[in-house]
C-alpha cells in the first residue's frame, strides 16, 4: 500500500556550505523541517550547530548552496541568552511589547502558554534562568509562529530545569503544530521532544530517530562512551510507530560528499570557529 505524500518542508538547506575567511565550517549540508516535526541538531563546539541556525534565518549567507522557505513563512526565534542590565526597569508585560504593542489578553495568552500566568508584572532583570526562557518563548508565540528555532536554549539551566523546558516545548508543538527546529548542547534530555536527531561536525554524520542515532557509530565517535549512561535517561513517549520508516531520515547515516581539501572527521570533533 503506497503511504501518503508528506508535506512540502516548511524550510530546507540544500548543500549549504559556510566559510568564515579561509575555514570551512560547514560542508554540504542538506536538511529540511516539516510542519510539525520536532528536528534538533547536536555536535560537539565548534561543529558549526549555531551557525547552521544563522544561515537558515538568514544572518549567514551561505558561500555555497541555498535555503528555501516557505511563502511568507513565519519564524519564532530564541536566542542562547538575553542580558538584561539589572538596572533598567523593564517588567515582563512590557517587554513582551517590544518592539509591537501586544493587547493585554494576548500578552496574558502568551504568558498563560508557558506557564507564567500573572507574571507580566516581574522585573525582566529578576527573572530567573528558566523564567527568562520561558519569557523569551512567550515572546516568540506572540508572532504565531509556523516554526520556532531555538539555540541551545537550556543552556546554564540544571537538569531538572532543561527537562522542564523541553517537556514545555513538546506540549506547545503538541497543542499548536508549529515544527520546531533546536540546537542542543545536552543530548540526554533533548530526546525524549525529538523526532528525528542530526549530529553535526562541519558535515552531517548521522541522523534519524533517537534510537537510531544513540546506536550510530558516528555519534559514538563524536561524544564518546559516556554518552551511554546519559542515553539510558532517554524516553520515547509519542504514539507513532518508529518500526516504519521515516521517510530517507530514518537511515542512521546521511550520503554526503567531501570537496577538496576538506579535513572533516567525525572521530575528531572541531576545534574551530562556528559554533
Amino acid at each position: 500500500m503506497s503511504r501518503a505524500p508528506q508535506p512540502a518542508p516548511l524550510i530546507s538547506a540544500q548543500n549549504i556550505c559556510i566559510r568564515y575567511g579561509g575555514t570551512e565550517v560547514l560542508h554540504n549540508v542538506s536538511l529540511g523541517v516539516r510542519p510539525g516535526e520536532i528536528v534538533t541538531i547536536v555536535g560537539p563546539n565548534g561543529s558549526g550547530k549555531s551557525t547552521l541556525l544563522r544561515a537558515l534565518l538568514g544572518i549567514i549567507a551561505p558561500a555555497g548552496g541555498g535555503v528555501t522557505r516557505a511563502p511568507g513563512l513565519r519564524i519564532g526565534y530564541l536566542p542562547q541568552r538575553l542580558s538584561i542590565d539589572p538596572s533598567m526597569p523593564i517588567t515582563l508585560r512590557r517587554f513582551l511589547s517590544l518592539p509591537l504593542r501586544v493587547s493585554d489578553q494576548r500578552a496574558g495568552a502568551a504568558l498563560a502558554q508557558v506557564g507564567l500566568e500573572g507574571k507580566g508584572a516581574l522585573q525582566m532583570a529578576g527573572l530567573s534562568g528558566g523564567q527568562m526562557q520561558r519569557a523569551l518563548l512567550a515572546r516568540a508565540l506572540l508572532s504565531d509562529p509556523q516554526i520556532l528555532m531555538l539555540d541551545e536554549p537550556t543552556q546554564g539551566l540544571d537538569q531538572p530545569g532543561e527537562a522542564d523546558f523541553y517537556r514545555l516545548i513538546e506540549e506547545v508543538r503538541a497543542r499548536t503544530g508549529l515544527a520546531v527546529l533546536m540546537v542542543s548542547h545536552d543530548l540526554h534530555v533533548v530526546m525524549a521532544a525529538s523526532d528525528r536527531v542530526i549530529c553535526l561536525n562541519g558535515h552531517i554524520c548521522c541522523e534519524g530517530t533517537p534510537a537510531v542515532v544513540s546506536t550510530a557509530p558516528e555519534y559514538r565517535a563524536l561524544f564518546g562512551p559516556g554518552t551511554r549512561g546519559a542515553l539510558a535517561l532517554y524516553r520515547h513517549e509519542h504514539d507513532h510507530d518508529h518500526s516504519e520508516p521515516h521517510d530517507h531520515h530514518s537511515h542512521g547515516h546521511h550520503p554526503h560528499d567531501h570537496g577538496p581539501g576538506c579535513s572533516h572527521n567525525a572521530a575528531q570533533p572541531s576545534g574551530k570557529a562556528g559554533e
